[in-house]
């Protein structure tokens, strides 16, 4: 049973997407080197011996990981000049196959944090200008909106060990900040308010590292994240089997599918410098380049089991499933990648953020928020989250004020809303919307959206500038998706409206309410498209 506040959004969806749909309607007519320094490959950083020793008085801030959003992070905030002691589990270089695509949003933001040279030639970095969709044989192209920037402004792929092992090369050229390798165990609390954090150093030493500020970027498998967000997560009910389980940090996390990948080596994709997208069946997969010489391929795989790899299932399923589906100038190569056996897997998570504001300490990155990769969207929302927390620490001399800082960064879950909802919920509905499903709504509703996308002009441009973090609009991204439930709708009417497709267009309408409804509620509906009423959206910075 649909929910009784499903038929009234969609009721009132409807009509809004008819005025808009109508008005866009009118607009219709008219090889390679890259380098890794050897240090950083053999010693990891590990050794300590790139920085100054400080004394734990004079850090300004602790960071819990180097990762993508704990290595930018650590750098903006040294360059602004605070003192800053990054603890990472593992400084060798990380070998993962997700954090390999960056929006064009996203590498604006890395060029304001001054670390866009860690995402070019010297990782064999490739520019992506755009999406190629495929479904059911036909293809279309969807570029990026990138007229009013710059030559250098596109998406960039890599590979995500190299890009982390430049910035924690950059980090470690400051003498401001300290890079250790370790593992943090425990937040040091004192009367409320985080202290600092107790860890083991390489050699398994414990040890205590303390600060005004403690920033938490410890990843998806994050265990301070309890102590620091409140235990809620709920994403609506499924169209396909999903795993909703409470995670060991107390918090529900939605584990809607699972990613396999491979690498396929000297082929060339069909559309160059563009992701690929095939819409296939149970669910989508992607291709996009990560070198001069490799394109990553990611399968996904619903729920929260794979074939089993070491059996020979997996590669029996890649080949007798997957490979038919693969467009006809990728299919030699993906052969060729399934037979060599390098098979990798993941579980992909979805976790809104929720946060539970902390003196003393501040969640980033995946230990804050998480949704589907299949939109590639995670870099460039935490790549905005320090953009903005930068900017908002940049008026205040010190961090000293534990109680004052964390009333006043409160503002920052309301101002990181445009970006991360307009993300977030993008990923979480075109999923939904891309996976196959027996059900004759979502069906009608997976084939407007290619139909949609297609139709060229803004009906591309605007949904591809929200996904590309250009467009930060949650208003612009629900228009854009009751736009294609409409167009759906009129698909099954015209020319010859009758009752059984008139009751599937009302079952389309309410399909995309469940959809995007329950998501939208998990972001916050207020935060999200009436920010300003907010109190925090106001908040001064401490005067001292």
């Amino acid at each position: 049973m649909v929910s009784y506040e499903y038929v009234l959004g969609g009721m009132l969806v409807s009509l809004l997407g008819s005025v808009f749909f109508m008005i866009i309607s009118s607009t219709l007519g008219g090889k390679k080197q890259f380098k890794v320094s050897s240090e950083v490959r053999s010693n990891g950083f590990g050794n300590g011996e790139f920085q100054p020793e400080m004394e734990e008085k004079s850090t300004d801030v602790v960071i819990v990981g180097a990762g993508v959003a704990g290595a930018a992070l650590a750098y903006t905030l040294a360059k602004e000049g605070r003192r800053v002691h990054v603890i990472e589990r593992d400084l060798s270089e990380p070998d993962r196959i997700v954090g390999e695509l960056l929006q064009p949003g996203g590498y604006l933001k890395l060029i304001e944090l001054g670390l866009e040279d860690c995402a070019n030639e010297s990782i064999d970095a490739q520019k992506v200008f755009g999406y190629a969709l495929y479904k059911d044989g036909k293809d279309t192209t969807l570029s990026y909106p990138l007229k009013k920037y710059s030559s250098d402004v596109a998406g960039r792929s890599f590979h995500n060990g190299r890009f982390i092992q430049r910035m924690r090369e950059k980090i470690a050229t400051l003498s401001n900040v300290k890079l250790e390798q370790g593992s943090v165990t425990t937040l040091i609390e004192e009367k409320g308010i985080v202290k600092g954090v107790i860890y083991k150093n390489k050699a398994g030493e414990e040890l205590r590292t303390y600060a005004p500020l403690t920033v938490v970027c410890d990843g998806c498998f994050s265990n301070l994240r309890k102590s620091l967000s409140a235990p809620k997560v709920t994403m609506g009910k499924p169209h396909v089997a999903i795993d909703v389980h409470e995670g060991f940090d107390g918090r529900s996390v939605e584990s809607p599918s699972c990613f396999v990948g491979l690498i396929l080596e000297n082929c060339d994709l069909p559309h160059a410098n563009h992701g690929h997208v095939i819409l296939g069946d149970p669910s989508p997969i992607l291709f996009y380049p990560i070198s001069s010489t490799e394109v990553r391929c990611l399968v996904d795989v619903p729920g929260t089991k794979v074939p089993s790899v070491a059996s020979g299932e997996m590669a029996n399923y890649l080949k007798t499933v997957v490979a038919p589906q693969v467009p006809p100038q990728l299919y030699n190569a993906f052969m060729a990648a399934v037979e060599k056996g390098n098979i990798r897997s993941m579980q992909n998570k979805s976790m809104a953020a929720n946060p539970l504001p902390s003196p003393g300490a501040i969640l980033l990155g995946d230990s804050f928020n998480m949704r589907h990769p299949l939109t590639g969207g995670g870099m460039t929302v935490a790549l905005s989250d320090i953009v903005l927390l930068r900017d908002l620490l940049r008026p205040l001399h010190d961090l000293d004020d534990a109680p004052a800082l964390c009333n006043y960064l409160e503002s920052f879950y309301t101002l990181r809303k445009p970006v991360s909802s307009t993300i977030n919920t993008l990923a979480g509905a075109l999923y939904k919307v891309f996976c196959a499903s027996p059900d004759l709504a979502r069906q009608e509703m997976r084939e407007a959206c290619f139909g949609y996308l297609s139709l060229g002009g803004i009906c591309s441009y605007g949904p591809v500038s929200l996904l590309s973090g250009l467009n930060p609009r949650p208003l612009h991204l629900f228009l854009h998706f009751f736009a294609v439930a409409i167009y759906g709708v009129g698909r099954l009417l015209f020319p010859f409206p009758s009752p059984k497709r008139m009751w599937l267009g009302f079952q389309l309408i309410l399909s995309a309410s469940g959809i995007i409804f329950p998501i939208i509620k998990a972001e916050g509906v207020r935060q999200m498209f009436f920010p300003a009423t907010v109190p925090a959206y106001y908040r001064s910075p401490p005067v001292h």
